[in-house]
């Protein structure tokens, strides 16, 4: 089983207030304090996990290098004062830097009883498939052949 060491339980416990303070921040119609330390919490929660140096490797990739753009802008707008613009710009960021792991997530979540149930809704599973992207599909058929 996995032993977190002191430094990254501590990053697991400001990502969870960092997911916690965004929601709250959300909820509360967009607050930009709330959002601000949100988003404080949660990146310095995500270097504490993982580690300066490869958290560092991670965002500033060549190939995400827009992504990273879009969510560190997104934190500066929401710092600077424009909540609601700085969350959709973090949002679109967070989908471009994360984008490898959807087609993962969602094969993962579709073996889960219930929720692959779900999942398996028309509407549901056309959204899926859109974000899973065709070459992702093409590569998994590259595989089993």
């Amino acid at each position: 089983m996995f032993q977190p060491t002191e430094s990254q339980k501590i990053g697991i416990g400001l990502v969870g207030f960092g997911i916690f303070f965004l929601f709250l921040g959300t909820v509360l119609l967009f607050d930009k304090g709330l959002l601000a330390i949100g988003n404080i919490l949660f990146i310095s929660g995500i270097a504490f996990i993982v580690g300066l140096r490869r958290t560092g490797r991670f965002f500033f990739q060549p190939n995400k290098c827009k992504g990273s753009a879009f969510f560190f802008g997104g934190v500066v707008i929401v710092l600077l004062g424009w909540p609601i613009v700085g969350m959709l710009s973090e949002l679109y960021g967070f989908f471009l830097l994360f984008e490898g792991f959807f087609p993962f997530v969602i094969e993962f979540l579709r073996r889960i009883p219930g929720v692959g149930r779900m999942l398996n809704l028309p509407w549901i599973d056309r959204f899926c498939e859109k974000l899973i992207g065709d070459n992702y599909r093409e590569q998994r058929g590259r595989k089993s052949v």
